[in-house]
């Protein structure tokens, strides 16, 4: 089984165990779990889609596991010049996510 999950405006694909970057946010001290319920579909393995949501899907949700709270993925490095002026311009910017695994789908 998998599900359609919308989390801070990004649509993602979960299936059970998948491990998945979200967004960095406030989780409070000794909470080990999440749950997205903002689920957009949820469809079985062979490909057909068993529940569409309008917008969302009534009661269901993913329950994740937290594994990381403050991750930093690489560094992503942009540069900027023009040609022929002798102007450039660098900058980095590491973006900061919470590692989670998928442990549950439910309709």
């Amino acid at each position: 089984m998998y599900a359609i999950i919308e989390d801070s405006g990004t649509q993602i694909m979960v299936r059970k165990d998948d491990v998945i970057d979200v967004d960095l946010r406030k989780i409070p001290e000794g909470t080990t779990t999440l749950t997205f319920d903002r689920v957009l579909a949820i469809g079985l393995e062979d490909g057909t889609v068993a529940t569409l949501g309008a917008p969302y899907v009534a009661k269901a949700s993913v329950t994740a596991e937290i594994l990381d709270a403050k991750k930093r993925l690489p560094k992503t490095v942009m540069n900027k010049y023009s040609r022929r002026k002798g102007w450039r311009r660098h900058a980095g910017h590491r973006q900061g996510v919470v590692s989670v695994k998928i442990s549950d789908i439910v309709r």
